[in-house]
């Protein structure tokens, strides 16, 4: 409760209704939260004759310093804070669990918090390695066996997943379908042996036939197939070991889990990518884990299998997949070494923990290139969707053919350096004189990447963009362009003798330029007519004529476009509602000018009277009434006024301020879209 002490200086004037207690409120139940102000009885009972005072001579008491002088007891932040407490507006109180708000002050304020428990003490103390060798001597064990025990699992150990199979796992020693890897020519008649293995694969088996039928001893089982692949697998390593070794060092320059083993690390018989086939059921052992990429199985080949998983899911599966353990896995997927960082996919078999693994890959992390310059390119060979793109609205094959090749515009740059040389030495014959055109060089360094340079120059007192072309004497064909003018100079000559005029229409570059256009002409023309075939075979088969996802909506992309739907538009620029009720005035307002002027865009042919004449007769024929009534209303109301005083009301038509069923908005432009439902003229001339 708040109570205002009044001095002898502050009067209040008494009460209009004195029956009345003079702000007090006994209801304190109702209205508790609200602050109360009550005044000493004497503030009302005793008044004061009134006294003037300047500024500088006004009597400051103590009580008036308490009440209205400085308060030094909290700074101002410490005041709003309180304040913004008290009033429940202070969202980090509720928000900040207090280790974050022990963290938060900890790191701004820089308070430092002696550690309390004799766990935390002792753990900072181990922290210095001379304190934590003497440690590890007192407790008689090696620096090794103290670091593993640091990563024992404190706490209750689960229990051991037992992986159990719906069927019997099925183990198979058959050749990959994708035998032999590409370019390695293979004896086509042991190729046809091996792959008759796929054939019998497909052949369907009920579950308790082959149970009945299942052999457990090594003999009997038929693996000359195998053997055959085996033999040739080995012809191919024998023949490539080298070179993947030389490759992988190319590709490779960094150490990642999962990479390549070679040098020091490849042993002897360890098996190449073509050995393996998704679906192939291997035994291996674990050999690195890593939070955001996965576990890593060495399987005997070359290349670790990598099994998927990360961020939380290890939770789930971190006391049951350890460093070191042996386990059974099924590859998934067989991908390109020099694309993909880790070419074998796989997931566990034993233990089971597929049903732990939430956080799935949407791709398989791929190496970046500095020579992968076209991203759908590199986007379409890892099997990642298109980069998404506007629909550009043409049809490529509905577009006119190219005859402009690109390396013309440099052709004619050299036909004209070569001329204008030639004008040159035709003009200074003693420039060139015992000189080899072949010779020639440049009066400067050619530096090809500024062989553009942009100037200005004046030209019939206006300044214009200049472009200066450099070229090279080395680019250019000189002495063939010297023949070419004087077997022209000859011709012409020739022609000169006999009387008649030799015409010089196109030189040797021309046709050069022209051939070049032509070969474009017609590599567009082909490829125009493989894209028609190609749109007709997907048509025919009903396959979608772009790549799923190349092209998108406006929509995915954000609209840019104005769109009267979309609630972004839906104010104008001022924040004003665009169909508000000010914006249907000022729209009315304008229906209102433009029926009683006309319509001021248009231009009549007849006069004003005639118009006003012919709206009239609409207007009746709308109400049924016949013109002739109207013309005697018309002339009855015109001679019934005698006083012509105000002849510039004659032309103003008060039937719109009457009935606002005349006034037409069937011609006025829908605002953002939206027809407001009803149209009222209220407050049309408030201004």
């Amino acid at each position: 409760m708040q109570i205002v002490q009044s001095s002898h200086l502050f009067t209040f004037p008494k009460p209009l209704n004195p029956n009345r207690p003079l702000l007090h409120n006994n209801n304190n139940n109702n209205n508790n939260n609200r602050r109360h102000v009550t005044f000493p009885a004497a503030a009302t009972t005793k008044s004061f004759p009134p006294k003037c005072f300047s500024s500088d001579e006004f009597p400051v008491d103590e009580t008036f310093l308490e009440q209205f002088g400085p308060k030094d007891k909290e700074t101002e932040d410490e005041a709003r804070r309180r304040n913004w407490i008290e009033r429940g507006w202070a969202p980090w109180e509720e928000i900040l669990t207090p280790e974050a708000d022990f963290a938060r002050k900890s790191l701004n304020e820089g308070e430092e918090v002696a550690l309390q428990s004799p766990e935390a003490i002792e753990a900072f103390k181990m922290l210095k390695p001379s304190y934590r060798m003497k440690k590890i001597k007192e407790m008689g064990i090696t620096e090794d066996e103290w670091y593993k025990k640091q990563f024992e699992i404190k706490g209750e150990i689960p229990e051991k997943l037992e992986t159990v199979w719906a069927a019997p796992l099925l183990v198979t020693h058959v050749a990959p379908r994708d035998w032999p890897p590409r370019g390695w020519e293979v004896d086509r008649k042991e190729l046809e042996y091996i792959r008759e293995a796929h054939k019998l694969q497909n052949v369907r088996v009920e579950i308790g036939e082959l149970e009945r039928k299942a052999k457990f001893e090594r003999e009997g089982f038929n693996f000359d197939r195998y053997r055959v692949f085996l033999k040739q697998y080995n012809q191919w390593v024998a023949a490539n070991k080298d070179r993947l070794e030389e490759e992988s060092y190319k590709y490779d320059q960094d150490y990642y889990p999962g990479r390549r083993k070679r040098g020091k690390d490849y042993e002897e018989d360890m098996y190449e990518l073509p050995f393996y086939y998704p679906g192939q059921i291997c035994e291996g052992k674990v050999t690195t884990v890593h939070l955001y990429q996965g576990a890593f199985v060495e399987i005997g080949g070359v290349y670790d299998g990598w099994v998927p998983i990360k961020g939380n899911d290890w939770y789930w599966i971190r006391h049951h997949i350890k460093v070191g353990m042996h386990v059974i896995v099924e590859i998934l997927a067989k991908r390109d070494p020099y694309r993909f960082r880790f070419p074998i996919e796989m997931r566990f078999v034993q233990p089971n923990i597929d049903h732990l693994i939430f956080n799935r890959f949407d791709f398989a992390p791929i190496f970046h290139r500095d020579e992968d310059k076209n991203p759908d390119e590199l986007r379409r060979d890892c099997g990642r969707p298109p980069v998404p793109r506007k629909y550009p609205g043409v049809k490529p094959e509905e577009e006119g053919l190219l005859s402009t090749h690109p390396y013309v515009d440099k052709l004619w740059q050299i036909h004209n350096a070569e001329q204008l040389i030639l004008d040159d030495m035709e003009a200074n014959p003693d420039k060139y004189k015992g000189k080899k055109l072949s010779e020639l060089t440049d009066d400067e360094e050619f530096d090809d990447e500024n062989s553009v340079e942009y100037t200005k120059v004046n030209y019939k007192k206006a300044l214009l963009p200049k472009i200066i072309l450099k070229t090279s004497v080395k680019e250019l064909d000189l002495e063939a362009a010297l023949a070419e003018r004087e077997h022209h100079n000859k011709l012409q000559r020739e022609a000169k003798e006999r009387g008649e005029q030799y015409k010089v229409y196109k030189l040797r570059r021309n046709f050069e330029m022209d051939e070049y256009n032509f070969i474009h002409w017609r590599r567009s023309l082909e490829e125009r007519e493989a894209l028609i075939r190609d749109i007709s075979c997907r048509q025919a088969l009903g396959l979608p004529l772009e790549e799923p996802g190349r092209y998108k909506e406006d929509s995915f992309f954000g609209k840019d476009e104005y769109d009267p739907s979309n609630p972004l538009y839906r104010y104008d620029y001022w924040g004003e509602p665009k169909n508000s009720e000010k914006s249907l005035q000022e729209r009315m307002r304008d229906a209102h000018n433009k029926s009683i002027v006309g319509k001021g865009m248009v231009w009549y042919e007849m006069s004003y009277d005639d118009v006003i004449k012919q709206k009239m007769q609409r207007e009746a024929r709308s109400k049924c009434v016949t013109p002739e009534e109207v013309e005697e209303e018309d002339s009855t109301s015109g001679h019934g006024n005698g006083d012509d005083d105000d002849d510039d009301d004659d032309d103003f038509d008060y039937g719109i301020l009457s009935d606002s069923s005349s006034l037409s908005f069937s011609n006025q432009p829908v605002v953002n879209g939206t027809e407001s439902s009803s149209i009222s003229d209220e407050g049309m001339f408030e201004d």
